[in-house]
Protein backbone atom coordinates (compact mmCIF):
# COMPACT_ATOMS: atom_id res chain seq x y z
CA UNK A 1 0.00 0.00 0.00
CA UNK A 2 1.66 3.77 -1.44
CA UNK A 3 -0.84 5.50 1.38
CA UNK A 4 0.05 6.76 4.73
CA UNK A 5 -1.62 9.06 7.29
CA UNK A 6 0.98 11.92 8.11
CA UNK A 7 0.81 13.91 11.61
CA UNK A 8 1.95 17.48 12.66
CA UNK A 9 2.53 18.12 15.94
CA UNK A 10 3.01 22.43 16.66
CA UNK A 11 3.52 23.43 20.08
CA UNK A 12 2.66 27.48 20.93
CA UNK A 13 3.07 29.55 24.08
CA UNK A 14 1.47 31.89 25.26
CA UNK A 15 -2.19 31.10 24.44
CA UNK A 16 -4.64 33.37 26.58
CA UNK A 17 -7.90 31.80 25.79
CA UNK A 18 -7.70 27.76 25.06
CA UNK A 19 -11.45 27.75 24.78
CA UNK A 20 -11.65 30.61 22.24
CA UNK A 21 -8.99 28.80 20.14
CA UNK A 22 -11.24 25.82 20.25
CA UNK A 23 -13.97 27.56 19.07
CA UNK A 24 -11.87 29.19 16.20
CA UNK A 25 -11.01 25.80 15.08
CA UNK A 26 -14.48 24.35 14.95
CA UNK A 27 -15.43 27.65 12.92
CA UNK A 28 -12.46 27.50 10.37
CA UNK A 29 -12.85 23.61 10.23
CA UNK A 30 -16.08 24.07 8.44
CA UNK A 31 -14.43 25.43 5.48
CA UNK A 32 -12.68 22.04 4.90
CA UNK A 33 -15.41 19.28 3.59
CA UNK A 34 -13.25 16.82 1.21
CA UNK A 35 -11.33 15.81 2.96
CA UNK A 36 -12.65 16.47 6.34
CA UNK A 37 -9.74 18.86 8.40
CA UNK A 38 -8.93 16.12 11.43
CA UNK A 39 -7.34 17.77 14.47
CA UNK A 40 -6.57 17.30 18.30
CA UNK A 41 -5.99 20.11 20.54
CA UNK A 42 -4.18 19.66 24.08
CA UNK A 43 -3.16 22.07 27.03
CA UNK A 44 0.39 21.53 27.58
CA UNK A 45 0.66 20.56 31.20
CA UNK A 46 4.23 22.20 31.37
CA UNK A 47 3.08 25.76 29.99
CA UNK A 48 0.23 27.61 31.88
CA UNK A 49 -0.60 29.04 28.64
CA UNK A 50 0.93 26.32 26.42
CA UNK A 51 -1.08 24.48 23.70
CA UNK A 52 -0.55 21.89 21.07
CA UNK A 53 -2.17 21.09 18.12
CA UNK A 54 -1.91 17.86 16.06
CA UNK A 55 -2.97 18.10 12.51
CA UNK A 56 -3.95 14.94 10.38
CA UNK A 57 -3.67 14.21 6.87
CA UNK A 58 -3.08 11.57 3.80
CA UNK A 59 -1.64 14.14 1.84
CA UNK A 60 1.07 15.84 3.34
CA UNK A 61 0.88 19.00 0.99
CA UNK A 62 -2.80 19.41 1.65
CA UNK A 63 -1.73 18.84 5.47
CA UNK A 64 1.50 21.64 5.41
CA UNK A 65 -1.40 24.01 3.05
CA UNK A 66 -4.00 23.71 6.09
CA UNK A 67 -1.86 24.19 8.97
CA UNK A 68 -0.42 27.31 7.18
CA UNK A 69 -3.40 28.55 6.96
CA UNK A 70 -4.72 28.08 10.36
CA UNK A 71 -1.81 29.86 11.75
CA UNK A 72 -2.70 32.85 9.67
CA UNK A 73 -6.61 32.41 10.36
CA UNK A 74 -6.82 31.80 14.25
CA UNK A 75 -5.55 32.95 17.21
CA UNK A 76 -2.56 30.99 16.59
CA UNK A 77 -1.14 33.84 14.69
CA UNK A 78 -0.38 35.72 17.53
CA UNK A 79 1.06 33.17 19.74
CA UNK A 80 4.91 32.04 20.22
CA UNK A 81 5.83 28.71 17.86
CA UNK A 82 7.96 26.36 20.21
CA UNK A 83 10.28 24.90 17.41
CA UNK A 84 12.26 22.02 19.36
CA UNK A 85 8.33 20.55 20.03
CA UNK A 86 7.63 20.49 16.44
CA UNK A 87 6.96 16.61 15.38
CA UNK A 88 5.88 15.02 12.19
CA UNK A 89 5.81 12.07 11.06
CA UNK A 90 3.92 9.06 8.88
CA UNK A 91 2.22 6.14 9.89
CA UNK A 92 4.42 2.68 8.93
CA UNK A 93 2.99 -1.28 9.05
CA UNK A 94 5.65 -4.02 10.49
CA UNK A 95 5.23 -6.21 7.65
CA UNK A 96 3.38 -8.26 10.01
CA UNK A 97 0.00 -6.69 9.94
CA UNK A 98 -2.67 -8.53 9.00
CA UNK A 99 -4.59 -5.93 8.58
CA UNK A 100 -3.43 -2.41 7.07
CA UNK A 101 -5.98 -0.10 6.48
CA UNK A 102 -6.73 -0.47 9.89
CA UNK A 103 -2.87 -0.10 11.31
CA UNK A 104 -1.94 2.66 8.74
CA UNK A 105 -5.11 4.59 9.12
CA UNK A 106 -7.94 3.41 11.20
CA UNK A 107 -5.85 2.83 14.61
CA UNK A 108 -4.42 5.97 15.05
CA UNK A 109 -7.73 7.94 14.57
CA UNK A 110 -9.34 5.85 16.94
CA UNK A 111 -6.69 6.47 19.32
CA UNK A 112 -6.63 9.66 18.91
CA UNK A 113 -9.99 10.75 18.39
CA UNK A 114 -10.98 8.81 21.65
CA UNK A 115 -12.57 11.08 24.29
CA UNK A 116 -12.09 8.47 27.11
CA UNK A 117 -8.06 8.83 26.39
CA UNK A 118 -7.36 12.85 27.19
CA UNK A 119 -4.40 12.33 28.13
CA UNK A 120 -0.96 12.09 25.56
CA UNK A 121 2.48 11.69 25.77
CA UNK A 122 4.63 12.85 22.63
CA UNK A 123 8.22 12.38 21.88
CA UNK A 124 10.34 11.93 19.14
CA UNK A 125 13.53 9.15 19.08
CA UNK A 126 16.53 7.97 17.43
CA UNK A 127 18.25 5.04 17.60
CA UNK A 128 22.12 4.76 17.58
CA UNK A 129 23.76 3.53 14.53
CA UNK A 130 25.00 -0.12 15.68
CA UNK A 131 21.14 -0.95 15.98
CA UNK A 132 20.63 -1.26 12.03
CA UNK A 133 24.42 -3.19 11.97
CA UNK A 134 22.41 -6.06 14.20
CA UNK A 135 21.40 -9.04 12.59
CA UNK A 136 17.76 -9.04 11.32
CA UNK A 137 17.23 -11.90 13.65
CA UNK A 138 18.62 -10.17 16.44
CA UNK A 139 16.89 -6.99 15.75
CA UNK A 140 13.44 -8.73 15.85
CA UNK A 141 14.14 -10.14 19.35
CA UNK A 142 15.09 -6.77 20.91
CA UNK A 143 11.77 -5.02 19.19
CA UNK A 144 9.47 -7.78 20.32
CA UNK A 145 10.41 -7.70 23.42
CA UNK A 146 9.63 -3.73 23.52
CA UNK A 147 6.41 -4.07 22.38
CA UNK A 148 5.40 -7.09 24.37
CA UNK A 149 5.75 -4.66 27.20
CA UNK A 150 3.26 -1.76 25.35
CA UNK A 151 0.63 -4.26 24.91
CA UNK A 152 0.50 -5.55 28.52
CA UNK A 153 -0.12 -1.47 28.96
CA UNK A 154 -2.70 -1.90 25.91
CA UNK A 155 -4.56 -5.01 26.91
CA UNK A 156 -5.07 -3.35 30.40
CA UNK A 157 -6.07 -0.08 28.73
CA UNK A 158 -3.83 2.03 30.58
CA UNK A 159 -1.90 2.62 27.38
CA UNK A 160 -2.20 3.59 23.42
CA UNK A 161 0.73 3.95 21.13
CA UNK A 162 0.62 6.06 17.58
CA UNK A 163 3.69 4.90 16.24
CA UNK A 164 5.36 6.86 13.77
CA UNK A 165 8.33 7.06 11.25
CA UNK A 166 10.27 10.31 10.80
CA UNK A 167 12.95 9.44 8.47
CA UNK A 168 14.62 12.63 6.34
CA UNK A 169 11.54 14.72 7.50
CA UNK A 170 12.64 15.21 11.11
CA UNK A 171 15.14 18.83 11.94
CA UNK A 172 16.79 16.95 13.98
CA UNK A 173 17.36 13.98 12.60
CA UNK A 174 15.30 11.51 14.49
CA UNK A 175 13.48 8.39 13.32
CA UNK A 176 10.09 8.07 15.12
CA UNK A 177 7.54 9.74 16.85
CA UNK A 178 5.67 8.28 19.48
CA UNK A 179 2.39 8.99 20.89
CA UNK A 180 1.15 7.23 24.16
CA UNK A 181 -2.47 7.99 25.22
CA UNK A 182 -4.55 7.40 27.75
CA UNK A 183 -7.16 7.85 30.40
CA UNK A 184 -3.99 8.49 33.51
CA UNK A 185 -1.14 9.94 33.08
CA UNK A 186 0.20 8.11 35.65
CA UNK A 187 0.14 5.38 33.41
CA UNK A 188 1.63 6.62 30.53
CA UNK A 189 4.79 7.71 32.68
CA UNK A 190 4.66 4.16 34.13
CA UNK A 191 4.51 2.99 30.48
CA UNK A 192 7.66 5.19 29.30
CA UNK A 193 9.60 4.01 32.81
CA UNK A 194 8.97 0.55 31.79
CA UNK A 195 10.12 0.87 28.48
CA UNK A 196 13.54 1.89 30.04
CA UNK A 197 14.20 -1.38 31.06
CA UNK A 198 13.82 -2.93 27.68
CA UNK A 199 16.78 -3.65 25.72
CA UNK A 200 16.28 -1.63 22.78
CA UNK A 201 16.19 1.51 24.95
CA UNK A 202 18.78 0.53 27.31
CA UNK A 203 21.29 -0.24 24.66
CA UNK A 204 20.10 1.48 21.23
CA UNK A 205 18.06 4.65 21.50
CA UNK A 206 20.50 7.32 21.09
CA UNK A 207 18.14 10.79 22.34
CA UNK A 208 14.61 10.68 23.01
CA UNK A 209 12.39 13.89 23.29
CA UNK A 210 12.16 16.54 24.21
CA UNK A 211 8.54 15.70 25.25
CA UNK A 212 5.31 17.39 25.56
CA UNK A 213 2.42 16.09 27.67
CA UNK A 214 -1.26 16.89 26.93
CA UNK A 215 -4.50 16.74 28.07
CA UNK A 216 -6.89 16.79 25.05
CA UNK A 217 -9.56 20.00 25.24
CA UNK A 218 -10.71 19.94 21.78
CA UNK A 219 -11.22 17.36 18.73
CA UNK A 220 -12.31 17.57 15.10
CA UNK A 221 -14.73 15.25 15.71
CA UNK A 222 -16.61 16.72 18.77
CA UNK A 223 -19.40 17.61 16.99
CA UNK A 224 -19.83 14.68 15.07
CA UNK A 225 -20.61 12.55 18.85
CA UNK A 226 -17.09 10.51 18.40
CA UNK A 227 -16.00 8.43 21.19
Amino acid sequence: MDRRLYLQLLAFGECEDTPALAHELREVSREFTDPPLEWVLYEDLADPQGVALVLLDEDPRRLMERQRYLCRATALAHMVLKEDLVMFGRTYATGRDPDLNEVLFERPRNYLFNRSWPWAVWYPLRRKPEFERLPREEQVRILMEHASMGRVFGECDYAHDVRLACYGMDRNDNEFVVGLVGPDLHRLSRLVQEMRKSRQTSEYIQSLGPFLVGYAVARSTDQANVK
